[in-house]
């Protein structure tokens, strides 16, 4: 956001009410239950607003400003201003498909173990929170190979480092996990998704620093349900937020929230 862009979108959004970003705010005091709302952000402010508004009554749209809009590219927005403005006032309004872990939504994954850690650690360098990037760091390094137990859709079980459950293709900084998109109305299974804490680490490091993307080479599954149990137990993350430790249960959310999409 610079003073050009916010100048364009008020400009363009005169007859809406426009309302700086803060996540201590209740936006449903500010609307009519029913008020279509366009966010401008990146996938931070994009999905904190998703989440919040999730099985709500209200249409969202939005205009994609960040470094790698996971979920703009998921949804096939157009990433270029303008077109996205026009998306925004006059696309058409479609249900997308949200995960929940437990009882907490998420919009790009929920990622169980070496995975998620990798994740909230990016993050935190990204968003340069030093004060939290120590922790993180340890909980990377200590990481370790876990049992795991699935049941619902899919029965199985094995060892791994991580478990991704994917509703977008990409997530956190642009790392590649799966061909999801919220348009599907299930979630995607990565199993062993980064063998180790090495392969983990580079893919990152590429992914964040030299833009590179490599193609996940994890067996991938479609599902609905599932419930996971692992020995030990693991944390927990819904899309980079720590949110617990298993056991699980994992769903789609099929319903979640109407976005507007190009027509």
């Amino acid at each position: 956001m610079n003073a050009e862009v916010e100048d364009r979108l008020r400009k363009s959004f005169a007859d809406h009410l426009v309302v700086d970003f803060d996540p201590d705010d209740d936006l449903e005091k500010l609307v009519t239950p029913q008020a279509r709302i366009v966010v401008a952000g990146g996938d931070g402010t994009v999905e904190f607003v998703v989440r919040k508004l999730a099985e709500t009554k209200h249409t969202i749209g939005i205009l994609p400003l960040g470094t790698f809009n996971n979920l703009a590219r998921a949804l096939g927005l157009p990433l270029e201003l303008d077109k996205a403005i026009e998306v925004a006032r006059g696309g058409h309004a479609s249900t997308i498909t949200l995960g929940r872990v437990n009882d907490h939504i998420f919009v790009e994954a929920c990622a169980i173990g070496l995975f998620g850690q990798t994740i909230a650690l990016g993050e935190s360098a990204k968003d340069m929170e030093f004060g939290k990037l120590a922790a993180k760091l340890k909980d990377f390094i200590v990481a370790k190979r876990f049992r795991y137990e699935l049941s619902g859709d899919i029965d199985g079980g094995g060892s791994a480092m991580s478990l991704v459950f994917s509703n977008t293709a990409s997530i956190g900084s642009n790392l590649r996990v799966s061909d999801s998109t919220p348009m599907k109305p299930a979630l995607e299974f990565s199993v062993h998704a980064g063998g180790s804490r090495a392969d983990i680490a580079a893919r990152a490091l590429k992914s964040m620093v030299l833009q590179q993307h490599e193609e996940s080479a994890a067996q991938v599954f479609r599902f609905q349900r599932l419930e996971v149990k692992t020995r030990p137990r693991v944390r927990v993350y819904a899309d980079s937020t720590h949110v617990g430790s298993t056991p699980a249960t994992v769903t789609a959310e099929t319903s979640g929230l109407k976005v507007l999409l190009p027509r």
